[in-house]
């Protein structure tokens, strides 16, 4: 029932102003005391899932975007991270809400809804499934094909509504965060909730194999081979691969050109609700 309410909505356009974005293999948890942060939000999931944890007590949310590289470890860590911030001695219970996936050919998205159902299981604390809205309770088709209903959600960390919904605005540092996750990244923490600061790397990796040859290669190419579902990826799929791998390219070693100081780039909410990079060197 939940999952056919979740699918009836239209998706909503979040503008930037108060939200935190969060890519792949990307968290992120706060609390509804956050003065900077009210949305919490991911799209592009084909085959992924976007996964919201919360305790109805402290309101602590967090969100997270898996594609199932590491599903036990994730599930751990962000466990973890909306503990640091619950009294759960105390009143109020751990909620998650798992969304996306749908019916695909390789069945990767079933593969990753039974790992995330069972490594919530093995967890010591008990779990309540509030929103159940993956693989077949998230599929349509047209023309024999499947696509997901829903590409991306949002949660509101102060009211805990979550809603389907889609993101003009995937910074700051989008490139950065796109090619670290092409190379290979662990699920990430990119927010500092007592700070209210993003920070983002430093990331290292070693220089992109054949980046040459997939630029070179035309948009189906693209699609077909860096793509886990590639007829049902959103539009924008292959410009969004083509703009890391450039990046890629122009950072091969990114230990040289992006952190010289290994330290993150750090963003805070100016006055307007828009991240703005705070100079690291600040005491």
């Amino acid at each position: 029932e939940k999952a056919k309410l979740l699918r009836s909505q239209p998706a909503q356009i979040v503008e930037p102003r108060g939200l935190l974005y969060i890519q792949q293999r990307e968290f992120a948890v706060t609390t509804p005391e956050d003065g900077s942060v009210s949305i919490l939000g991911s799209d592009d999931a084909t085959t992924c899932h976007i996964v919201v944890l919360r305790h109805t007590g402290s309101g602590a949310t967090c969100l997270t975007h898996c594609d199932g590289s590491d599903t036990e470890a994730e599930v751990s860590l962000i466990m973890s991270s909306v503990k640091a911030f619950s009294d759960t001695t105390g009143c109020g219970r751990l909620e998650v809400h798992l969304v996306g996936g749908f019916n695909d050919d390789r069945q990767l998205s079933q593969k990753l809804t039974n790992q995330l159902l069972r490594a919530f299981d093995l967890q010591p604390d008990d779990v309540h499934l509030a929103t159940f809205c993956v693989t077949e309770l998230n599929d349509r088709e047209e023309k024999d094909i499947h696509f997901p209903i829903i590409y991306g959600i949002a949660v509101n960390v102060k009211t805990a509504e979550i809603f389907p919904a889609t993101f003009p605005e995937k910074g700051p540092d989008e490139n950065l965060r796109s090619a670290h996750v092409l190379t290979g990244a662990t699920l990430t923490n990119i927010y500092d909730a007592k700070m209210e600061q993003l920070h983002i790397g430093p990331y290292f990796w070693r220089p992109f194999p054949h980046v040459d040859f997939w630029l070179e290669q035309d948009d189906k190419q693209i699609l077909q081979n860096l793509s886990t579902s590639p007829l049902a990826e959103p539009p924008h799929f292959v410009s969004h691969i083509r703009s890391a791998l450039t990046f890629l390219k122009e950072h091969p070693f990114p230990s040289r050109s992006l952190f010289p100081d290994r330290k993150p780039r750090l963003y805070k909410k100016n006055s307007e609700g828009l991240w703005e990079q705070v100079c690291s060197n600040k005491i």
